[in-house]
């Protein structure tokens, strides 16, 4: 056995291995860039999504980059040893899961004298120590929940409280969305004068939740009819949104036709006949847009979201012609598509058809197409010499020794440096 030349290839895996991370530290740099710029904007739900699309990571793998990524940038230290290729990404993976500006630098120690499986380790007691905290925290928070509510002497009402995050979280969303319903989608009928500041509008907002509450009723009925939404829309506006009619929710609010159109692909669908004077003189039964069995075979074909680079499993009918513009309700004019690209077809200027053998085609709202799988892109050239090449240039020295960890082969007692390390750690 020549034990020299083994040597070399096990010198030349590690310094290639220590370029990888290098390179990767690169990588991590441009996703976050690309994120934070919102580049994955073009129909994809989330930057993972496109990453798994344009770049072929798995879903879980490009979640995982994209975590990382934005962990690095509030982790200067832990980022800069990985674009040196002092740590691997798999360490600095692991890291990122507990790693916090406080605590960064002892992190930094335990992976530059650490195994990958000595970090997972101390990732995963950390990991335990917090979680711990976190429940004693929450349950904390739980038991401190309380509402007084008492007349004052004047006969006002006073109110004081303390709710759980999550609780507190619905209070604030339901205020701000009461507060959107009074005071903004009204303002040109807001009466001459000081506007109300920002505490009145708040206990205004609070008088229309429980003013809403008691008029439906705290539990009003069935859950299909409690979530159900109602869309009154002529036929020529569903036809042809540049047509001139009605288009407008159970309380009148306006919609756009296009809205209507998306909630008509895949809904329950009942025709009215009106008078000239407005008057209802007949209402057809109530029907389904697509048929049960006819959905049972869609969701059976399609498996989910046929966007590219979505496959969410559950998802609406969508008519690739709209059967109000005379597209048939069969199989080869339907396509499974979520909420989010399903509006974005409607909605948004994205395109979709069918091409002759059956395919789909989508294209962006400025006629570019949107290919199932993207072309790879074409590497001109020896990949290892690019790299090595561009980092002589960075002046990065990477060697066979640059990843090697301080480990000496004792025994990792996981307990006692989870007690050192770990702040909150007895």
């Amino acid at each position: 056995m020549d034990t020299r030349s083994l040597d070399r290839l096990g010198d030349e895996i590690a310094e290639l291995s220590a370029h990888l991370d290098a390179a990767t530290a690169r990588l991590l740099d441009l996703i976050r860039e690309f994120d934070a710029r919102g580049g994955w904007n073009t129909g994809f739900r989330s930057c993972a999504a496109w990453l798994s699309w344009r770049v072929g990571l798995a879903p879980g793998a490009a979640r995982e980059h994209v975590r990382v990524a934005h962990a690095l940038g509030t982790l200067p230290r832990l980022a800069q040893a990985l674009a040196r290729g002092e740590l691997s990404y798999a360490k600095v993976r692991a890291l990122t899961r507990v790693a916090t500006p406080e605590t960064e630098e002892r992190l930094l120690a335990v992976g530059r004298a650490g195994t990958a499986e000595h970090v997972e380790r101390i990732v995963r007691g950390w990991r335990r120590v917090d979680r711990q905290a976190e429940a004693r925290e929450s349950a904390r928070q739980h038991a401190s929940r309380a509402l007084h509510v008492y007349p004052d002497a004047d006969g006002t009402v006073i109110l004081r409280g303390r709710l759980t995050p999550d609780v507190g979280a619905l209070l604030m969303q339901a205020l701000a969305a009461a507060r959107e319903t009074l005071y903004q989608q009204d303002r040109a009928k807001e009466p001459e004068g000081d506007p109300p500041t920002m505490v009145q509008q708040q206990a205004d907002a609070l008088a229309l939740l429980a003013e809403t509450a008691l008029h439906h009723g705290i539990d009003p009925g069935a859950p299909g009819e409690r979530y159900q939404v109602v869309v009154h829309v002529d036929a020529d506006v569903l036809a042809d949104a540049d047509q001139p009619g009605q288009s407008v929710l159970e309380d009148g609010a306006r919609v756009p036709a296009g809205t209507s159109q998306r909630l008509a692909c895949d809904a329950s669908r009942v025709v009215m006949r009106h008078a000239p004077d407005g008057q209802v003189v007949e209402v057809g039964a109530r029907t389904r847009t697509i048929p049960p069995a006819l959905r049972r075979a869609l969701h059976h074909r399609d498996r989910g979201c046929r966007f590219p680079g979505c496959g969410v499993r559950f998802g609406q009918g969508h008519h690739i012609r709209h059967w109000a513009q005379g597209g048939p309700t069969t199989l080869s004019n339907l396509a499974v598509l979520c909420r989010r690209h399903h509006r974005a077809v409607h909605e948004e200027g994205y395109q979709l058809d069918r091409q002759p053998n059956g395919e789909l085609r989508f294209r962006r709202p400025d006629g570019q197409l949107l290919p199932e799988v993207p072309p790879p892109r074409e590497v001109r050239g020896d990949p290892v010499k690019i790299l090595r090449a561009q980092h002589d240039a960075e002046g990065l020295v990477l060697n066979a020794r640059t990843t090697t960890p301080g480990w000496l082969g004792e025994r990792l007692n996981v307990g006692w440096a989870i007690d050192v390390l770990h702040p909150l750690a007895r």
